[in-house]
């Protein structure tokens, strides 16, 4: 499988350098160790799909036919659940699937919009208007199958399936037994198959069935199997999964509590053994105890041991330990299990602000959904990192996963990457099953030093209310039970002061900047932090706001009325020293939400600093430039080709850090400006085809150069990949961005053509994408058509090494192509 520390490094950062410290990163090596029993073997390769049915019991394989599911074990009446069934006609897919972005866009004819009413939302608009529901049986229901590969050899193990997530209501079908059911679409979930294996020669069928049909967010949110599956091999004697639970403080002292599970009859004498291992590998502390533990029952250790000089982790070195535990019984190895860790500490203050090893630290947090141009929901670990560079190019430094707990790999990153995270449940709730989902998200993701806040909800109804409190309260108790180093938030557009405050530690704005003071003044020890802000609305490339188009300005002067501008949100949090930092809505735009126009044919928020394919916004540069205060910038906006608008006025912005920046039209100069804090440089200037160059200067020094030129008409493609080697793991994912140029190498900014490519050699065309919210074209299609000059295609690689040449072709224009060295 791949090595997600490599492919980490491998994938540089959007833009510039983002300087030595990220270079230097301490990433956990591991040191040679004796063999464990434990195997842990990711499930992605080899599954065979098909479509269920979710009204039709004989379109869905005959699961439910009659009223006897659960009458027999081993008996759940679905057909694939036979070793001998035929799945031939079914497709063969690879995980993670997200079945809902393979979907056409369906119109709701029930709707019919009133232009008065400004707020007139379509409910279809919401999820982006893919057939998955109730009212789509058809296409809500899917079947997955594979088999296990399990060995005589597994007879004496125990052996697990663990899920990362799926969506949504899943039922796990082993050799026609009915082993696991689970309904939330985000939190992992895991089960122990051992006395449903054969352990002979004869095949295990594995059938799982999601229902997508009911929904949890308010956006898209995908269907399938969307994440990782795991198969799970231990001794009877093992650290049961998320089973070490670890803190450490900057002084050095590492505690852990350890859980050993005895899953047989006869007790076990256990020597535990911690070890803590550095960047290279090297053992820098260790600790041993002994416990006996009897037969079926789990017991837990608790160990302590000293780094000596640790090193911290932080946003800007984001230093990392390994935790291995080694579970024998006599000489004999029994388990082997590691956790990763770094030493930090996190201060919230409400008159200060933000602490990170003692040093304060402005949060300039971005919002995310999971959802990525080609691929929907089942973004592949190399995306996820992808992404998170791009933010972290950006100036970026915090993550909140909006509104649900993250995949595993995206924590990973931003451990490894330096990106503090705000970690949500999907479900704001004290009854039974969301406590169960709130436990597994504490206990799986406490250990993740990026992990700073546990966050219990986002704009509930009950906020406010008393009920809200008591449900709070409880959530609160479970949280801080399992986790008390971490801090409490939750991210309000109201009732601030009321209903769940007082089950906080942290207080989560969004938008309603107007009532902070209101709120400080009864809560005057509550940190604040903007857990949403701005809402800020912009479509790339276009700069004006046109609604027979459904597209947005550009120029940072749209919000909707519960928001504000970047500027306007930026310059008041980073004003206040008492309000801890914010977090934009959103890094990336996203299906669903089609925010100003949530109506047809808009299927796509407007919300991101950068579209769906991560391509920047003009307002990246703003973010960049006030973010990033060690890296020059400048950058120009509009685009330089207005036909038919010569000596008409054009607003000209500059987005620079720079002292001062001067622009010149054609070699004729329009005057030197200073950039305000936090704001821009601005020219009115009479249109004129040629050359806007911009000069930015620190002192008297010339530092940059910035350039927009009147682009000629298309004359060719240019593929830009974001790096040329690839891991030939079946895994790893090129980013691929096209652009449409000129003659002399221009981007033509209106540019919209149909580019369709090829993929030769050891990869495959995952899916494709182009920014245009309005767009209905297919993700997962061979072509797609340029969006304001640009388009994107995702490669994937085989399991074979070799060379992968990617084709990008358009009628009339010269094509491109680009290599790479997959091994």
């Amino acid at each position: 499988m791949i090595d997600r520390r490599s492919l980490i490094r491998a994938l540089p950062l959007a833009g510039a350098a983002i300087g030595p410290a990220l270079a230097s990163a301490a990433e956990p090596a591991r040191s040679p160790q004796a063999p464990s029993p434990r195997q842990r073997i990711r499930l992605d390769d080899g599954w065979r799909f098909a479509f269920g049915h979710a009204a039709d019991p004989d379109r869905d394989f005959g699961f439910g036919a009659i009223q006897d599911t659960f009458a027999k074990q081993g008996r759940s009446g679905a057909k694939p659940a036979a070793a001998d069934y035929d799945d031939g006609g079914w497709r063969a897919v690879t995980l993670p699937h997200d079945w809902a972005v393979e979907l056409p866009f369906v119109q709701n004819n029930a709707f019919t919009r009133n232009p008065a009413d400004k707020d007139d939302e379509d409910p279809a608009a919401a999820h982006g208007y893919k057939p998955v529901g109730r009212a789509f049986p058809e296409t809500s229901v899917g079947w997955y199958r594979t088999v296990l590969p399990i060995s005589p050899a597994d007879a004496g193990s125990r052996v697990s399936l663990e899920f990362d997530g799926a969506f949504r209501d899943s039922t796990v079908i082993l050799n026609g037994y009915v082993v696991a059911q689970h309904r939330g679409g985000y939190t992992a979930f895991a089960v122990d198959i051992t006395e449903f294996l054969n352990t002979d020669d004869k095949p295990n069928v594995l059938l799982v069935r999601v229902d997508a049909s009911l929904g949890e967010g308010w956006f898209y949110e995908g269907a399938g199997l969307y994440r990782h599956v795991w198969l799970v091999k231990t001794s009877p004697v093992h650290v049961p999964k998320w089973g070490v639970f670890v803190r450490a403080g900057r002084d050095g002292r590492v505690e852990a509590d350890i859980e050993v599970a005895n899953h047989r009859d006869a007790p076990a004498n256990a020597t535990i053994e911690a070890v803590v291992l550095d960047a290279a590998g090297t053992p820098v502390a260790t600790a041993t105890t002994g416990r006996a533990v009897g037969g079926w029952r789990t017991e837990t250790v608790a160990l302590a041991c000293a780094i000596p000089s640790p090193r911290l982790w932080s946003t800007d070195a984001p230093n990392l330990y390994v935790l291995r535990v080694t579970l024998r019984e006599g000489q004999a190895i029994r388990d082997t299990y590691e956790t990763r860790f770094g030493v930090r500490d996190v201060r919230f203050d409400a008159r200060e602000g933000f602490f990170l090893n003692d040093r304060p630290l402005k949060l300039k947090g971005v919002n995310n959904h999971q959802d990525h141009a080609g691929v929907g929901a089942a973004i592949p670990d190399a995306l996820q990192v992808w992404r998170l560079k791009q933010l972290k190019a950006l100036g970026a430094n915090a993550y909140r996963a909006s509104h649900n707990p993250p995949t595993p790999e995206l924590l990973d990153a931003c451990d490894e990457l330096g990106l503090l995270v705000i970690d949500e449940t999907r479900q704001m709730s004290s009854a039974p099953e969301p406590l169960d989902e709130l436990r597994g998200l504490i206990r799986r993701d406490r250990n993740h030093p990026c992990v700073m806040l546990w966050s219990i909800g986002n704009e509930e109804p009950q906020q406010g209310t008393p009920r809200g409190g008591k449900i709070a309260k409880a959530m609160a108790r479970e949280i801080r039970a399992l986790d008390p180093t971490r801090k409490i938030i939750a991210a309000m557009n109201r009732g601030q002061g009321d209903g769940i405050t007082e089950a906080l530690d942290v207080m989560g704005f969004n938008y309603h900047e107007d009532l902070i003071e209101p709120f400080r003044a009864r809560y005057p020890d509550m940190p604040i932090i903007g857990t949403e802000t701005a809402s800020a609305v912009s479509t790339r490339g276009e700069y004006a706001r046109d609604n027979q188009r459904a597209v947005v300005s550009s120029y940072d002067v749209d919000a909707p009325y519960w928001g504000k501008t970047a500027h306007a949100w930026w310059s008041l949090y980073n004003a206040k020293p008492y309000l801890l930092g914010g977090f934009v809505w959103t890094g990336f735009d996203y299906r669903g939400e089609p925010t100003p126009f949530n109506w047809w044919p808009s299927v796509a928020s407007n919300f991101g600093i950068m579209d769906s394919c991560g391509l920047p916004k003009d307002i990246y540069y703003y973010y960049q430039a006030w973010w990033r205060p060690e890296l020059p910038v400048l950058h120009l906006l509009p685009h330089w080709n207005w036909e038919g608008r010569e000596g008409q006025p054009i607003s000209v912005w500059a987005y620079s850090n720079l002292d001062t920046v001067e622009l010149f039209l054609n070699g004729r100069s329009l005057g030197r400006q200073a950039p305000p804090k936090d704001g821009h440089a601005e020219w009115s200037v009479p249109y004129a085809p040629g050359r806007l160059v911009a000069y930015g200067y620190k002192g008297d020094k010339l530092v940059l150069k910035a350039e927009r030129r009147t682009a000629g008409p298309p004359a060719r493609l240019v593929l830009t990949p974001d790096r040329p080697r690839l891991v030939a793991d079946g895994q790893d994912v090129a980013v691929v961005n096209v652009s449409v140029v000129d003659k002399d190498g221009v981007v033509a900014p209106r540019a919209a053509v149909k580019v369709d490519f090829d993929v030769l050699g050891q990869g495959r065309l995952i899916g494709v994408g182009n920014g245009d919210p309005n767009s209905h074209e297919a993700d997962k299609a061979a072509f797609r058509t340029t969006f304001n000059g640009w388009a994107q295609a995702l490669v994937q690689t085989r399991k074979s090494a070799g060379a992968i040449r990617v084709w990008a072709r358009s009628e009339d224009l010269t094509p491109a192509a680009v290599d790479f060295t997959s091994r």
